[in-house]
């Protein structure tokens, strides 16, 4: 074979390819301009106003357009293509799998056109969802094929309806829905393509191709909108196709590269979900309207609201939405491509990852959920405080059990140890139970843990290496040859001790991680009284823990501490830095825009005045904040 055959060969092969994306391409460029044409005088036109950002008049459901190109062009591929569409399933589920989506489009399209209850809906996404399961054979079992059939269904369903909505939810900027399909629907063809799977990507490359004629028009300043019609058929074209193409039966190809793709999406979803759940449950907490929330009703606090409030230009939100989904998107096809060494890669996207979500969330989420948390324990009835009490040691050595048997299993690990029935029958309990009766003899269940002292950790520790040496002993009496393996105790000791007290000081950090996420939010709202602290000791903490326990009835934050200690300035205690002596208080007022001080420590008259002259003259207001012992 001479080169040019070569060359005319690889062309051939790559024109079905080329030809169902150009198709496509072309189809979507010309329908719709048509579409958004027709739509407009059917009056199917977003008016700006309310949660709406766009400035005039745009048509919705533009995704018959984006339906329309997909299902021509994939039908003219499948009639003069030789073999089936896909070597993944039959001609007969391709025409079904065509008919659903029809099916999702007209649902969307309805909703669009007149409107339509949520829970009716939910009902036709999942009347479709079962029809992929029953009708066209499309199931998780292609991906874990020991599902029992019911458990299977579940599964597809939620996952194809949770998809739908996902998209649904998202589609609330230009060009942000289409945009991210794009990515999601290329990392899941480029999976296909390194797995050395062609074949299956033309129904990818359609999808592709009219999303991108579409997104011609969708993008900022976007002259017509997806609408439901669209972002439902997007959802469901992404949930369906990686377990229809699934052939290799990878879970990584079929189910973690879309949850990868698909992870912008997805986490609004799961966001708007936890912020709507929290926002309900303070409202009940506070019998207000002002701050309740239902589930299905729409905020303004996706994803692209908040950083649209950060970015002002909807094109840049766009962007930075479409950057992360492109790193999901290089993660997970990296994965398939380093397939067993692809678990370092998982490992720093993880990381990553938390970091962004634990970030964004502190905005919001974990706000409302603090508010939530101070209102619960702070406004408990006497019945609700006598039932907390009565739960609070049962749950707590629940919790003691549960950590000493998995730390005991992760010890197991460490070692090298492949547990057996007589692991669990008798080792565990010669590990466990003799800890736990330490525990009980050294009252760390009578012990109240949220106003403990250093000594009350201090007899934890003891209680905890008393019980492992017990155990040891026990196992040396019994003349197990476990007992004599001494370094297994000590790193079920530090494994054990580190969660026991993570278990005991949870409710502090979790207060202190509330107050953070608080002040900083409130820092920036000067309808907040701004504090500073005078002194940094024991009476400071004290302050702090009242501030806590009434920052958003009396509305006041801590925004800085002083002190005199040359030593401490520029530290963080408490989260809080300490921005020098009180000589310097003019400057500090300044950067913190404080309106008064409180002195949170005992100071002999004359510095005491001194003190008290040097922010006075700032302009704040003085008080002091101490706990003295006196006679009655």
């Amino acid at each position: 074979m001479t080169r040019i055959e070569g060359i005319v060969e690889t062309l051939l092969k790559t024109l079905p390819y080329f030809g169902v994306f150009a198709g496509s391409l072309i189809l979507s460029l010309a329908l719709t301009p048509l579409v958004r044409k027709i739509n407009s005088r059917l009056g199917m036109v977003d008016v700006p106003g309310g949660r709406r950002i766009n400035k005039r008049p745009v048509a919705r459901g533009g995704g018959v357009a984006v339906i329309a190109s997909f299902v021509l062009s994939m039908s003219v591929f499948a009639f003069l293509s030789d073999g089936p569409v896909s070597p993944a399933f039959h001609d007969s589920v391709f025409w079904r799998m065509i008919a659903l989506s029809l099916g999702i489009g007209a649902l969307g399209f309805i909703d669009d056109k007149f409107g339509m209850k949520p829970v009716v809906k939910l009902i036709g996404q999942l009347s479709i969802a079962s029809m992929v399961y029953f009708w066209c054979g499309i199931s998780f079992r292609s991906v874990l094929p020991m599902l029992p059939w019911w458990i299977d269904f579940q599964f597809t369903v939620f996952w194809i309806v949770g998809a739908v909505n996902a998209f649904n939810l998202i589609d609330g900027l230009d060009g942000l829905a289409s945009g991210l399909a794009v990515i999601a629907a290329t990392g899941m063809a480029g999976s296909l393509f390194f797995l050395e799977s062609p074949g299956q990507m033309f129904l990818y490359l359609a999808f592709i191709g009219s999303l991108l004629g579409f997104l011609r028009y969708n993008f900022n300043p976007a002259s017509i909108f997806l609408g439901d019609t669209g972002s439902m058929f997007l959802g469901f074209f992404l949930s369906t196709m990686p377990l229809a193409t699934n052939t290799s039966g990878s879970f990584l190809v079929g189910l973690g590269v879309p949850l990868l793709a698909m992870g912008v999406p997805i986490f609004d979803t799961a966001l708007a979900i936890v912020r709507r759940t929290v926002r309900a449950l303070i409202k009940r907490e506070s019998n207000s309207d002002r701050d309740g929330t239902k589930l299905m009703q729409p905020d303004s606090d996706h994803l692209h609201h908040r950083l649209l409030r950060r970015f002002v230009s909807q094109r840049k939100t766009a962007v930075v939405m479409y950057a992360f989904a492109a790193f999901l998107v290089v993660v997970g096809v990296g994965g398939v491509m380093l397939e067993d060494r692809a678990a370092g890669l998982f490992i720093v996207a993880f990381v990553v990852a938390t970091f962004i979500v634990v970030k964004d969330m502190s905005r919001v989420e974990l706000l409302d959920a603090g508010r939530l948390a101070n209102m619960v324990a702070h406004n408990l009835t006497p019945v609700r405080r006598r039932r907390r009490a009565a739960f609070s040691v049962p749950l707590l050595i629940f919790a003691d059990v549960l950590i000493l048997s998995v730390t005991w299993y992760l010890t197991l690990v460490v070692f090298k140890i492949e547990p057996t029935a007589r692991s669990f029958h008798t080792l565990l309990p010669l590990r466990v139970i003799p800890v736990f009766f330490a525990l009980v003899c050294f009252r760390a269940y009578t012990t109240v843990w949220g106003r403990a002292m250093l000594s009350n950790y201090i007899r934890l520790i003891v209680a905890v290496a008393v019980g492992m040496l017990a155990s040891m002993a026990i196992m040396l009496m019994l003349r197990y040859e476990e007992g004599r393996m001494f370094a297994f105790p000590g790193v079920h000791f530090g494994l054990s001790l580190i969660l026991l007290l993570l278990v005991r000081t949870m409710r502090q950090i979790i207060r202190d991680l509330f107050y953070l996420i608080q002040a900083k939010r409130m820092a920036d709202d000067m309808t907040f009284s701004r504090t500073l602290v005078f002194g940094a000791g024991l009476r400071y903490r004290s302050f702090r823990r009242e501030i806590v326990r009434k920052i958003l009835a009396e509305k006041r934050v801590i925004v800085g501490l002083v002190d005199d200690d040359i030593l401490l300035r520029g530290k963080y205690i408490g989260g809080m830095k300490v921005d020098g002596p009180h000589m310097d208080a003019k400057r500090i007022v300044e950067e913190t825009k404080a309106d008064s001080v409180v002195i949170a420590c005992e100071l002999a008259p004359e510095r005491l005045r001194a003190v008290v002259e040097s922010f006075k003259s700032c302009g704040l207001k003085v008080s002091c904040f101490t706990f003295e012992e006196r006679d009655l």
